[in-house]
């Protein structure tokens, strides 16, 4: 019986230790979330930017934290003024409803979509180029991108933002 609780113990300790780490409830009063570092969306943002430049685009480039709140903003040399707020728009956009920006533009472009509504909020961009950057199932970010021929093209080089730092975020 001694050997029975001396193993015991220290399973018994290790529950009680990582018991209340590992749950969690919905009256905690507080949380824990994951953000993309200014560093890591500085990187996701000149990847971005790197793509739309290989295809002769001229774009803008937001990385929000998952709020919307812009963390980078980059914009290229001849893209037009409008292209940063569009970028900041699409991000905050993605970040907020937590999907791609094309994807939500679509759903809403039906003439019964119950939501529609949404697209006459400040600030809300409805068009190809943001997506939601997640890791582990949790969004950590967003990106914009404005400023190639059309939202799939920007969508393109927002992909390729959020490919070159998947690694980087995977946890």
């Amino acid at each position: 019986m001694a050997v029975g609780v001396m193993v015991l113990r220290p399973l018994l300790a290790s529950v009680l230790l990582l018991g209340p780490a590992v749950v969690a409830r919905a009256d905690d009063p507080t949380w824990t979330r994951r953000i993309i570092a200014p560093d890591t969306a500085l990187k996701a943002a000149q990847a971005a930017l790197a793509e739309c430049r290989k295809r002769g685009w001229q774009a803008a480039v937001t990385v929000s934290d998952p709020s919307g709140l812009a963390l980078v903003t980059l914009r290229d040399r001849f893209a037009g003024w409008h292209t940063l707020e569009a970028a900041t728009g699409k991000a905050r956009t993605a970040a907020s409803w937590r999907e791609a920006t094309s994807t939500l533009a679509a759903r809403l472009a039906r003439p019964d979509a119950a939501e529609r509504a949404i697209v006459n909020v400040p600030g809300v961009v409805m068009v190809g180029g943001g997506m939601p950057i997640e890791a582990a199932g949790q969004q950590v970010g967003a990106i914009g991108v404005s400023g190639a021929p059309g939202g799939d093209n920007d969508d393109i080089c927002a992909k390729a933002g959020i490919e070159a730092v998947a690694a980087d975020i995977a946890f």
